[in-house]
């Protein structure tokens, strides 16, 4: 389930040979635990060492006959061992290797994901840095609020980032388990030593406890943690998109040389990586979902969770990876118009001090309700007929009474309303995501 433009490093991971690879390398370690234990001959390890390979194909060609994968991966790794093939598997099931193969491979995707999930955040705080004193308007509920700047919005994306990343990292950490504890996870014909010898070598811990199988909770948790972090991007995405809508225009998303927005309309300039990237967190919670439905199977496994995850857990680890090298190519090259910013912020003719106006009416002694009326019926004016919304707080003699001139102009003054918005930024230039 490998799609088309993943990154080669990314397609390797979930490779079938890589696959077979790890289920190999467990095989062997089980092998030379018992060695050290007395329980097999050394010259059988050395042989096995030398002679045991596998070939995907032929375990394909198996696997037609038996319709098991790993008998089949077993049968053809005997072919090629001989006689010594006897202690391969010996007291395992076949989730010992399915299930700490799958660890390795889960932890390998997600170092990848973690490297561009750090690149990303590290890109979002430099323009955050670079926007810090750009002032946009804010919005909520979609409608003009108070002023802000284009770099608070990075900031928060930053931030937010910044806790996907240690999200990713304890999803890790929950997948870092291995198991060789036999049929129903009682050791009953392989010592737990084997299972610590093998998962320290792997660089995985031994699951506390186990049944045939790892506890799907932890894979729900790791899924749940990708789904979380498409989550964010689909936000980030979201922004831009209504940023770059044509009566905003204040930020876009890279458009290429020779690239086509439309095959009808030669204008268009669509945000369509946004778009795409909100599509696929679509994908990554549904995934979610799906590795929430594994974790309860019958008695000690069932086999139900098992092709969910072969389709779930390489998507969502491929998918998250592309959103993320996706986002930041639109991050690095995102267009800014600040022209259009001012533009809209001045759109409102001056109703996104609002509330400063109402701050220093209860300043001048007014209760809250009687300065909010005073405001509210110019503000609604300033809305119908599109006048100036200081001149006409200027000519409201209830006003003008309590506020002069010099004192009317304060609450329009950009620089006083950001005043504060250095205690983020100093927040944010010390957030080092190598340790996050």
């Amino acid at each position: 389930m490998i799609p088309r433009y993943t990154l080669p490093e990314m397609a390797e991971v979930w490779s079938e040979r890589n696959k077979l690879q790890k289920w190999l390398e467990i095989e062997i370690l089980a092998v030379e635990a018992r060695v050290r234990r007395g329980e097999v001959p050394g010259e059988a390890l050395e042989e096995i060492k030398s002679r045991a390979s596998f070939d995907p194909e032929r375990v394909r060609e198996i696997e037609e006959t038996v319709n098991h994968d790993v008998i089949a991966f077993l049968t053809n790794v005997a072919e090629n061992v001989g006689e010594s093939s006897r202690f391969i598997h010996y007291g395992m099931t076949s989730s010992d290797v399915l299930d700490t193969g799958l660890a390795l491979q889960m932890r390998d995707a997600m170092d990848l994901i973690l490297g561009e999930a750090r690149s990303l955040a590290s890109t979002l705080k430099e323009k955050a840095l670079e926007f810090r004193d750009l002032v946009v308007v804010g919005r909520t509920h979609g409608v003009h609020a108070e002023p802000m700047t284009l770099g608070l919005k990075f900031a928060l994306w930053a931030f937010e980032m910044a806790r996907d990343i240690e999200r990713l990292r304890r999803a890790r950490e929950a997948i870092g388990y291995g198991k060789i504890s036999g049929a129903v996870g009682t050791y009953a014909h392989l010592d737990p030593w084997v299972e610590a010898y093998v998962c320290e070598k792997l660089g995985l811990k031994p699951a506390e406890v186990s049944t045939q199988i790892l506890q799907r909770d932890r894979h729900a948790e790791y899924v749940s943690a990708i789904a979380m972090t498409g989550c964010s991007l689909e936000k980030f995405a979201l922004e831009i998109r209504g940023l770059q809508r044509t009566e905003v225009l204040e930020v876009e998303e890279p458009f290429r040389k020779g690239q086509k927005g439309s095959s009808a309309m030669p204008h268009k300039r669509n945000p369509i990586m946004c778009e795409r990237i909100c599509g696929l967190a679509r994908v990554l919670r549904g995934n979610a979902l799906a590795a929430m439905e594994n974790v309860a199977l019958w008695h000690e496994r069932d086999i139900s969770h098992s092709s969910v995850e072969r389709v779930i857990i390489p998507d969502s680890t491929t998918l998250l990876h592309y959103m993320l090298v996706k986002f930041h190519s639109v991050v690095k090259g995102v267009q800014v118009h600040e022209r259009n910013m001012r533009r809209n912020l001045e759109l409102n003719r001056g109703l996104i001090f609002s509330e400063s106006v109402l701050l220093a009416l209860v300043d001048k002694g007014l209760t809250r309700e009687e300065a909010y009326a005073l405001v509210q019926r110019n503000a609604m004016r300033a809305w119908s007929e599109e006048k100036s919304f200081r001149d006409l707080l200027a000519s409201d003699p209830e006003v003008a009474a309590r506020l002069d001139g010099e004192e009317l102009d304060a609450c329009f003054d950009l620089d006083r309303h950001l005043r504060n918005l250095g205690e983020v930024f100093s927040r944010l230039e010390v957030l080092d995501f190598r340790d996050t």
